[in-house]
């Protein structure tokens, strides 16, 4: 495919290692030729890289599988899941997950990316519904004072959150940025 044909979640082979496309910016600076600008996830490391492409240039889709998976439990060999296609059950080490692990809930629907046969990283709902189980009471009277303060949630995320919310609080957070985004219904 072209680089122009970039779009944000697709896999590509860069430098012979699969990269999940994080964002890309198609744009022609003045009278030089058109690029894409693209913000990559190496999905073996997890570490993040940008690359420039020239929109002529060719790029290599990677031959990943999705198959949709439910998160089951952790233990000292990782994250186990159950394969929502044929019921099988493997496990994901928590350094392939990276924060993701930050978002994991019992029976969460998410989606297992496969390289080669083994397991590569997961695609996480845009948002979760956390617990607060750790953060600073209000201040009473404060009304003029409305800076954020850190909260700690009941998968071990921290986030930081308007001063109304307390502990015990269901929230509603971002899993693409970590941040908080409303109160839970």
């Amino acid at each position: 495919m072209k680089a122009n044909d970039i779009r944000r979640g697709v896999v590509i082979m860069y430098n012979k290692i699969p990269h999940r496309v994080l964002e890309f910016h198609h744009h022609t600076p003045g009278n030089l030729r058109a690029m894409v600008q693209t913000k990559l996830r190496n999905l073996l490391n997890g570490t993040q890289t940008e690359v420039r492409f020239s929109s002529t240039e060719e790029v290599e889709r990677a031959d990943v599988m999705t198959s949709p998976a439910s998160y089951l439990y952790s233990d000292n060999e990782g994250f186990h899941f159950l394969n929502s296609e044929n019921y099988e059950q493997f496990a994901i080490p928590t350094e392939i997950l990276g924060d993701g692990v930050y978002y994991l809930q019992d029976e969460m629907q998410v989606t297992v990316t496969f390289y080669e046969g083994q397991p590569i990283g997961i695609e996480l709902p845009t948002t979760v519904v956390l617990t607060v189980v750790e953060t600073e009471p209000e201040l009473r009277g404060a009304t003029a004072s409305n800076s954020p303060k850190p909260a700690k949630m009941d998968t071990g995320l921290s986030v930081t959150v308007p001063p109304f919310i307390k502990v015990g609080d269901k929230i509603v957070v971002n899993t693409e940025e970590g941040k908080y985004i409303s109160r839970a219904e």
